[in-house]
């Protein structure tokens, strides 16, 4: 098993493969991700900052927790090292695939008002009842919240893009959070989820990433729009 060969290192490299291979292809000829890094990396770094004090806060509260037989045992508050880097190369991979779904499918045609506003008031049905389980009630509350700015600002231009990335990108999602899950290197209180789990993985993590993601997305063309208009 994973968690047997890396003992402490586990999550640190989790955290690594998730990133290796879309850092390699970043300079696939077509996609050019690495053109796009300007505008990347401070989308990754507000994303973090955001869920990092979320994290900080839920890990204080014991809604989630990190074993320290799979980590190497550098914290930052309540958080180890390894945490900080999550956020940095799951958003990494997940915008790559992003880019992806542009340069090779360009011609996908969703329809983006119809899906966004089903998800929105879903959302919200599922975290304001839920107001006493806290991962539910921020995640989908947030996540919906998150969705109506980004279409508010950009009228749904990229939102097609992102919900075909989106559902990619939950194929690597439960991989690398069945392994953090299952092993397991992260444990949940689940009095604070609706205790519904896809394999070892909590249904909310699938939607704390879509949150994340969207918030990454906006400040990602953001930019790109800003540096259009200068």
């Amino acid at each position: 098993m994973i968690e047997g060969f890396f003992g402490r290192y586990t999550y640190l490299f989790l955290d690594l493969i998730s990133i290796l291979f879309p850092l390699i292809l970043s300079f696939d000829r077509k996609v050019r991700f690495y053109t796009y890094w300007w505008r990347l990396f401070p989308a990754l770094i507000v994303g973090a900052i955001v869920f990092l004090v979320w994290d900080e806060w839920f890990a204080g509260l014991n809604v989630w927790s990190f074993n320290p037989n799979y980590i190497t045992g550098i914290f930052i508050g309540h958080l180890p090292l390894e945490e900080w880097l999550f956020f940095i190369c799951i958003p990494f991979s997940c915008m790559f695939i992003y880019e992806c779904v542009r340069a090779y499918f360009p011609d996908i045609r969703l329809n983006v008002p119809v899906i966004t506003f089903t998800i929105i008031p879903l959302f919200l049905i599922i975290g304001l009842p839920n107001y006493h389980r806290i991962y539910t009630a921020i995640t989908f509350t947030g996540a919906g919240t998150m969705l109506l700015i980004h279409y508010m600002i950009f009228k749904g231009k990229y939102l097609g893009n992102f919900y075909v990335m989106w559902l990619i990108h939950l194929i690597p999602l439960f991989i690398i959070n069945g392994f953090l899950t299952g092993i397991p290197v992260v444990t949940y209180d689940d009095t604070e989820n609706l205790g519904v789990r896809i394999g070892t993985v909590p249904l909310e993590d699938s939607f704390y990433s879509m949150f994340l993601l969207l918030i990454n997305l906006t400040v990602y063309e953001g930019l790109s729009k800003f540096k259009k208009s200068t």
